[in-house]
């Protein structure tokens, strides 16, 4: 098995401190919800200790141009700024906040986040609809106890609906359909009460769009499996409160392990689908705001449940907000239960893409070990990126060659779209944008405003990261030019009083003068010491191992 340099459980965390707060935030498609939790690393879990939501519908985009509205994006950052106040106030270290498919869709929605990041000072991930469904999956998991059986999760939001299936260790499926309660509500319905031809079409369209999902899920059930059906979100927690109260007359304390039959959601969509606005609004239990896209929502549930075969549906009050925590927590090494394998999640994945687009495993290893050992030796004199973007710099270079699988001519362009397109777990969609970039940059033109992909890097911070870690890898592919291994190791000396850079080439065979390799590195060096200001001087050393300073 190949010593892959991605092993993350290898690298040092910081001791955890004693209860950390975190904050969550979910721009959803119909509300915008936040989540703090005080974090005991010692068990590892955490409680919550605040929520907040506000009812702002990114969904309800302008219908010529699919657009987020001027004043729906002014009530969403005013919602977000009072947010970060609630966030301070308990003392929350950080807050993770995530975009889901109202903004992911809209042609404005990577110039409303980065209006976000400019007037808040709050950065907000933008994630694929595949990784919205393992953060969920992860924060159902959080509230859950699966005892290694099988479950389908779905949760329906206002513009998607995620199908999952999972047993407690790695999730099997994980599907996102465009079916929501905001959206089919503002695509099919017109009529208040709906009428019977809306209605009809309503379901219909439902079903039709959940179908590929459902075979997904029960293609990879194995013989004899019948997997308990978990539900999350609001209207499913509204429709479990509806039905609580109306057969025991009281408001449960917590709605989490409520089951709702199948028959008791058909008896209730018959009910809802004869009321107006106004009718659904005065049921006990039931929200002002959800009494609009109710019965969408309830319908996606029925047409679910009736697809998968499930005669009733648990309801799991953590989802996405909460799997952002356990995924932060992941990432900081605060978890090492049955969860532990998710810390590895974005490792498997380029690994998984790797093999789907038949990348030379032994050949991209050697790529990503040399230009992570020039990253870490110019780190802290030629540029100051951390961990965090060492993860990147590794994923491109693993993957920086995947275009050959479309064709050798321009295949640094074709890498770009490959990786743009593979859907990527565990990075959000501006990681993977920056990943695709590295790649498209490590041979030829280095990265031009005008080139379409660079456009898409929508921070001066990120097109400086990109700039300086392609021409790291750049330097890296140059080192292995025969793809033989024929440099052992690189030492990189810095002399800033003469701008300087001196690569000291070890060779793996004392009689190899790697002469294509330094033919390599002085014809791509030019991008490398115009983007440092530095001259590169490459020398190949006698011996083949470095001696320790």
């Amino acid at each position: 098995m190949l010593n892959l340099v991605s092993s993350w459980e290898s690298v040092p965390t910081q001791p955890p401190k004693q209860h950390r707060i975190i904050a969550a935030i979910d721009l959803g498609t119909n509300s915008l919800h936040m989540v703090v939790v005080k974090i005991d690393p010692t068990l590892p879990a955490f409680s919550i200790i605040a929520r907040e939501k506000e009812t702002v519908r990114l969904g309800d985009r302008n219908l010529l141009t699919g657009e987020l509205k001027p004043e729906i994006i002014e009530k969403a950052i005013a919602a977000l700024g009072r947010f970060q106040e609630v966030a301070k106030t308990i003392n929350a270290e950080t807050i993770i906040a995530v975009a889901t498919s109202a903004v992911r869709e809209a042609p404005n929605g990577k110039d409303f986040l980065h209006r976000v990041k400019t007037e808040l000072g709050l950065s907000v991930d933008l994630i694929s609809g595949q990784e919205e469904a393992r953060r969920i999956y992860l924060g159902v998991l959080s509230g859950m106890e699966f005892h290694n059986q099988p479950h389908t999760i779905i949760d329906i939001g206002g513009g998607s609906t995620e199908l999952i299936l999972g047993d407690s260790h790695q999730a099997r499926t994980l599907t996102s359909t465009k079916v929501g309660a905001v959206r089919l509500t503002s695509e099919l319905i017109t009529t208040d009460p709906i009428s019977n031809t809306e209605f009809q079409h309503l379901q219909a369209y439902a079903r039709g769009m959940l179908e590929r999902s459902v075979d997904e899920i029960l293609a990879n059930l194995e013989f004899g499996e019948s997997p308990r059906l978990v539900g999350t979100s609001g209207t499913i927690e509204t429709l479990a409160m509806i039905d609580a109260r109306e057969k025991s007359g009281v408001i449960p304390s917590t709605l989490n392990g409520y089951q709702l039959s199948l028959k008791d959601l058909q008896e209730l969509v018959n009910r809802l689908r004869k009321l107006s606005y106004s009718e659904r609004a005065a049921i006990p239990g039931m929200p002002e705001k959800r009494a609009e896209v109710i019965l969408a929502g309830a319908v996606i549930l029925q047409e679910a449940m009736t697809l998968l075969g499930r005669e009733s549906v648990t309801v799991c009050e953590r989802s996405l907000r909460e799997g952002v925590i356990v995924d932060w927590m992941l990432a900081h090494g605060l978890i090492e239960d049955k969860l532990r394998y998710q810390s590895s999640v974005r490792e498997r994945n380029v690994l998984k893409i790797a093999n789907k687009y038949h990348v030379n495993l032994e050949y991209s290893d050697r790529v990503a070990k040399n230009a992570l050992s020039l990253f870490d030796q110019t780190q802290g004199t030629l540029h100051h990126w951390g961990f965090d973007e060492r993860q990147l710099l590794w994923a491109a270079a693993i993957l920086h060659n995947c275009g050959h699988y479309v064709s050798h001519s321009s295949h640094h362009k074709h890498s770009y779209y490959l990786i743009r397109n593979g859907e990527l777990l565990g990075y959000t969609e501006t990681e993977i944008e920056i990943i695709a970039n590295l790649a498209r940059y490590h041979r030829k033109s280095p990265p031009k405003k005008k080139h379409e992909n660079s456009q898409m890097l929508l921070t001066k911070h990120q097109r400086q990261m990109v700039s300086q870690l392609s021409a790291i890898l750049r330097l890296a592919v140059a080192l292995d030019r025969r793809q033989i291994g024929a440099i052992a190791q690189v030492q990189c000396e810095y002399y800033p009083q003469f701008q300087q850079v001196n690569l000291l080439i070890f060779p793996s065979q004392p009689d190899d003068d790697c002469a294509l390799e330094l033919w390599s590195l002085d014809y791509k060096k030019g991008v490398f010491e115009e983007e440092f200001g530095v001259k590169l001087v490459a020398n190949l050393e006698k011996s083949s191992v470095a001696k320790l300073s």
